[in-house]
C-alpha cells in the first residue's frame, strides 16, 4: 500500500534498507550466535546519519515534524532482516525520549547533537521489583551540595554497557510515591557508574542487556531532566512516545518473516509442485500479510498522530500499536516457521530466529497484558468524559 510518505521519508527507509540488506544479512547469523554487540554495524547507521531522523533540527538533527514517524519507517526497515541489531537504533530513541520530552533548551544542546553524531543512548528504569510498577523503585539519588549521590541498581537495560549516555530514573523524595522519581543524565565512565553481565537471551541477542549498577554515583544538579519529582511524568511521557517504536521492531521482524514465507512457498516443490500450489498455504500466507497490514496501518497512524499532536494523550492508542504489532510479530513469525517445515525448525534459515526475537516485543515497555490493562482504562475513561 501507498502510506503517502514523503519523499525524504522514503530516502530514509532505502538508506535503512541498503544497510539491512548490505550490512546486516551477511552477519545476522554471527551476531545472532556469538551475542557480540554490533559496532561495525552502529557505525554505519551513524555514517548514514539516521541517529538524526528523531532528533529536532535545531541539534544536529532532521527529524521536522516526524521523529516519531521517522523512527518508525528507519527501525522497521532494519528490523526486517535483525530484530536485535535494529535494537541499537531503537532503543537509542528510547533512552533520548525523556531529554526530548522534559529537558531545558540548555540540556538538550549537551546530549542531542552527540546522539545525532551516533552517539548511542539508554534508558534507565526497570529494576529487580519495579517493572511496570514504577513505584516500587528502589534506586535513591540523595542531595549533596551542588550533586546528588545516586545508588542502586537497573536491570534488563538495553544497550547498557555501550551506550555513552543513559537516562535513569532514582527516587529522590520516598515519601511521595510516584512524585517523588526524579530523572538523571549519566554518562559511561563516571565514577561508580558500572554493568552487571551480559545477558543470556534467547532472542535479540546481538542486543547488549545488562545490568546499570551505581555505588554512590555523583550526578550534577544540572544533569536533572526536568523539574524534581517529575520523573515519573516523564517516564509515562515516553512510553507514550516510543511504544511505536518497539511496534515498528514487531512489524519489521513479521514483515520480513512474511516475505521469507512467501518466497520458500514458491521454491519449496513437493508432489511435483510448489507448496504455493496448494490452497490451504495460501489461505496460511493471506492471513499472515492481513494482519502484517493492519499492524503497519496502525503502528504508522498513531506514529503520525503523536507527531502531529504533541502534547495530546496518546496512551491508549500507544499502548493499541505495541500491542497489537507485537503480537502479530509472534503469530506470523510461529506461521513463517510453519510454512517452513523442518527446514524452519533449523538455525542454517532465518524464520526460527525471528521467532524468538519476536517474543520479546510482548514483553518489553510493558508486557501485552499491561497494555490491555492501558488500553482498557483508557476507553472507560473516554466513556466517562463523554458521558459527563
Amino acid at each position: 500500500m501507498d502510506y503517502f510518505i514523503t519523499e525524504e521519508q522514503q530516502f530514509m527507509k532505502d538508506v535503512a534498507k541498503e544497510i539491512a540488506i548490505k550490512k546486516i544479512k551477511p552477519v545476522s547469523a554471527h551476531y545472532d550466535e556469538t551475542g557480540e554487540f554490533p559496532w561495525e554495524i552502529v557505525k554505519a547507521i551513524a555514517e548514514a546519519d539516521l541517529f538524526r531522523v528523531f532528533i529536532p533540527d535545531e541539534y544536529g538533527g532532521m527529524a521536522g515534524d516526524s521523529a516519531i514517524m521517522n523512527m518508525c519507517l528507519v527501525t522497521e526497515e532494519l528490523s526486517k532482516v535483525d530484530g536485535g541489531i535494529s535494537l541499537a537504533f531503537a532503543a537509542t530513541g528510547l533512552g533520548t525520549f525523556p531529554i526530548l520530552v522534559s529537558a531545558s533548551h540548555e540540556q538538550k544542546q549537551r546530549w542531542l547533537p552527540r546522539i545525532a553524531d551516533g552517539a548511542i543512548a539508554a534508558f534507565g528504569l526497570t529494576e529487580a521489583n519495579a517493572g511496570s510498577d514504577v513505584a516500587g523503585l528502589q534506586t535513591r539519588a540523595i542531595e549533596d551540595g551542588n550533586d546528588f549521590i545516586i545508588n542502586g541498581t537497573k536491570q534488563w537495560i538495553t544497550n547498557a554497557g555501550e551506550a555513552e549516555i543513559y537516562t535513569v530514573f532514582a527516587v529522590t523524595d520516598p515519601k511521595k510515591g510516584p512524585r517523588g522519581v526524579s530523572c538523571f543524565v549519566l554518562e559511561n565512565g563516571m565514577e561508580g557508574f558500572t554493568f552487571g553481565k551480559k545477558e543470556d537471551k534467547m532472542g535479540i541477542r546481538a542486543s547488549s542487556t545488562r545490568e546499570l549498577i551505581m555505588q554512590d554515583v555523583r550526578v550534577p544538579k544540572e544533569n536533572m531532566i526536568g523539574r524534581r519529582g517529575t520523573g515519573f511524568f516523564s517516564a509515562m511521557k515516553t512510553f507514550d512516545q516510543s511504544r511505536p517504536g518497539v511496534a515498528a521492531q514487531a512489524l519489521g521482524i513479521a514483515a520480513g518473516a512474511l516475505d521469507l514465507a512467501v518466497n520458500y512457498s514458491r521454491e519449496r516443490i513437493q508432489f511435483g509442485a510448489p507448496i504455493s500450489a496448494n490452497q490451504g498455504l495460501r489461505f496460511f500466507l493471506a492471513d499472515m500479510a492481513m494482519k502484517v497490514e493492519t499492524a503497519r496501518a496502525l503502528v504508522y497512524a498513531v506514529a503520525r498522530w503523536i507527531d502531529s499532536k504533541p502534547d495530546e494523550k496518546v496512551t491508549t492508542y500507544s499502548a493499541m500499536s505495541k500491542c497489537w504489532a507485537s503480537d502479530v510479530a509472534m503469530e506470523v513469525t510461529t506461521n513463517a516457521v510453519q510454512v517452513f517445515g523442518g527446514y524452519g525448525y533449523m538455525k542454517e534459515y532465518p524464520v526460527e530466529k525471528m521467532m524468538r526475537d519476536a517474543k520479546i516485543t510482548q514483553i518489553y515497555e510493558g508486557t501485552n497484558q499491561i497494555q490491555r490493562e492501558e488500553i482498557g482504562r483508557g476507553l472507560i475513561a473516554e466513556a466517562a468524559r463523554r458521558k459527563d
